[in-house]
């Protein structure tokens, strides 16, 4: 029992994490594109602005839908098939 605590945690907290760090990297890539077509100068400072916010609500997100569906897929490994 104790094991397949510890399986289904981890691989929760696992893709939690990997999918906070992914969902940051595509929401950052998806405002940065917003930027493109401003001038040099303007360019820099556009997408040091939607930086952070970018990879806060991608990494919540990411981490939220992880978390949930590793969780998810973490139950279906260590289940219990019965005759």
């Amino acid at each position: 029992m104790t094991k397949k605590i510890l399986i289904c945690t981890f691989l929760a907290l696992f893709s939690g994490f990997f999918g906070g760090y992914v969902g940051g990297q595509i929401t950052q890539s998806l405002h940065n594109q917003k930027c493109q077509n401003q001038p040099w100068g303007w360019k820099q400072v556009c997408g040091a602005w939607t930086t952070p916010t970018a990879m806060w609500q991608g990494g919540t997100t990411g981490l939220w839908t992880g978390t949930i569906l590793g969780a998810f897929v973490g139950g279906l490994v260590t289940k219990q098939i019965r005759e």
